[in-house]
């Protein structure tokens, strides 16, 4: 888990749709502890007011480039070399275009101009404006340059056309941001897509082991934990296969899903993704199935004693995926419901299916964490215990990605 308290970004928003995504990648990061101090462009005040910025920032929000009292101190210098980080997000087709051409007729780009810091950037515009030849040459040219990106994603647009140029979501911005800000990286060296290459198997929802035609076995897993997970592997530039039981959760942008419905079709799915870097088994997956569900639907008959369900372990996903040889994953993570003595029986299962890591999570109905919004887990490894406090799903999944990265790297 990367600690950001102490560091500072310089977080500049451009015109765009999406610079409303800026305010929770602001809260975010002054929840990790990191300081961020903020730069409005004319174009972004039409979509953020900088009261907005500054409320969440709980720092002076800077727009002019020449305003008098900060100027007679060479203002634009000092912004652009106090912080660790220098993000932009969103970032507009014209800021990316200012920054290729080495521009600088307003304070953001002057900031960008004169940074020694490195810089981080989440493009966001319309679909065709980012596989504008202009843009492809601007991307390069900044890419050449050292600059790192994350996003933009593909999905939906406010324009109603769909496909890449949405603004990355704020929680794989953040991934990628502590990444940058890592203590062990060489910040101008490491990439802000420090996965990209590297393809992630994750695993996420229930399974439904079916009874009959309408029937089936089933549990209170929700899928949010194991998407979560999808996307922000997918943030830090990894190829992600997502297979996914039953849920009710949107595709995460940019993942490749796999829907199935038992444990068997989930075991298949996930030999047929591999070979892969990492595997990451999020699902909930039934320990039983049914040894022989019904063709047609049960019937009640009235004085009858209910049906005798003959129950037969399911295959075990994470033992077999984990299990040495030439197909396994570089790094095997497993994950533990429990009820009761969680420690010392997530580390059990760690130890008896192979796995690297295990993620331990209580789950007994009075924590709300089965099916909710948040988890409160323990990142179980050979050299120890890490006990995380309690967040939101997605929140896990940044901090889970980050020590992903760092663990491949």
């Amino acid at each position: 888990m990367n600690d950001l308290s102490g560091k500072r970004v310089l977080l500049i928003v451009s015109g765009g749709i999406a610079a409303y995504k800026a305010l929770e990648l602001i809260r975010l990061l002054r929840g990790g502890g990191c300081g961020v101090t903020c730069v409005l462009t004319d174009a972004g005040k039409h979509f953020v007011t900088p009261l907005s910025l500054q409320a969440l920032s709980e720092s002076k929000v800077y727009a002019d480039l020449f305003p008098l009292t900060d100027e007679s101190e060479m203002g634009h210098i000092q912004l652009s070399r106090s912080a660790d980080l220098v993000v932009v997000a969103p970032a507009s087709a014209d800021i990316l275009a200012k920054m290729a051409a080495g521009l600088a007729d307003d304070l953001a780009s002057t900031l960008l101009l004169a940074t020694d810091k490195p810089v981080l950037v989440a493009p966001a515009m319309n679909v065709r404006m980012w596989q504008h030849a202009a843009t492809v040459a601007n991307m390069a040219r900044l890419s050449a340059r050292g600059i790192h990106v994350v996003g933009p994603d593909e999905g939906a647009m406010a324009c109603n056309e769909f496909g890449p140029g949405r603004l990355a979501e704020p929680p794989a911005i953040l991934a990628a941001i502590e990444a940058l800000l890592a203590p062990h990286h060489d910040l101008g060296l490491v990439p802000a897509r420090p996965l990209a290459g590297r393809h992630a198997l994750v695993t996420s929802g229930p399974t439904h082991e079916p009874i009959d035609p309408v029937r089936y076995i089933a549990n209170r897993s929700s899928g949010r934990q194991g998407h979560a997970i999808a996307a922000s592997l997918a943030g830090l530039g990894a190829r992600v296969t997502l297979v996914s039981g039953p849920v009710s959760m949107p595709d995460p942008a940019g993942v490749t899903v796999q829907r199935v419905e038992s444990a068997r079709q989930m075991l298949e799915a996930c030999q047929a993704a591999l070979p892969a870097d990492v595997a990451v088994f999020a699902a909930a997956v039934a320990d039983w199935h049914v040894a022989h569900a019904a063709t047609g639907k049960i019937k009640k008959v009235p004085g009858a004693a209910p049906p005798t369900l003959e129950m037969v372990p399911n295959p075990d996903i994470l033992a077999t995926i984990a299990a040495p040889g030439p197909a396994r994953p570089r790094l095997v993570i497993g994950f533990a419901a429990e009820t009761e003595n969680l420690i010392a029986n997530a580390d059990a299962k760690r130890k008896r299916k192979n796995a690297d890591w295990i993620i331990a999570n209580d789950v007994t109905p009075e924590t709300g964490i089965m099916g909710g919004e948040e988890n409160l887990v323990h990142l179980i490894t050979a050299e120890g215990v890490e006990d995380w406090p309690r967040l939101a799903k997605h929140e896990v999944a940044r901090r889970l990605a980050s020590r992903i990265a760092a663990a491949l790297a």
